[in-house]
């Protein structure tokens, strides 16, 4: 992930830890969509609960890696929209 925005300059990592509300986010997600694939299955599928828990468990441990990117993305929207900052950020400094 880029240090900040290559247009408006807005720092994606304001400080550290900045990013544990993306992995509430990501939890969230996570238990969300099993049980309710979970549930969906049970109703309209023959699977049994063994199939169920391995297909669900190898899921609830692949998505977040796939989610990721996307969570932290939805809590840095949270951010702006709850916290906007009103004024640019200081021009960042490259690191070498």
């Amino acid at each position: 992930m880029r240090a900040a925005c290559p247009q408006c300059r807005l720092r994606f990592e304001r400080e550290a830890g900045y990013f544990i509300g993306a992995i509430y986010i990501n939890y969230g997600m996570t238990v969300v969509t099993a049980l309710s694939g979970y549930f969906l299955l049970e109703q309209f599928t023959s699977l049994t609960l063994t199939e169920q828990l391995v297909l669900w468990t190898t899921f609830a441990a692949l998505f977040p890696f796939a989610f990721y990117r996307y969570a932290k993305s939805l809590w840095l929207t949270l951010d702006c929209l709850i916290d906007p900052q009103e004024h640019p950020p200081p021009p960042l400094r490259r690191v070498r």
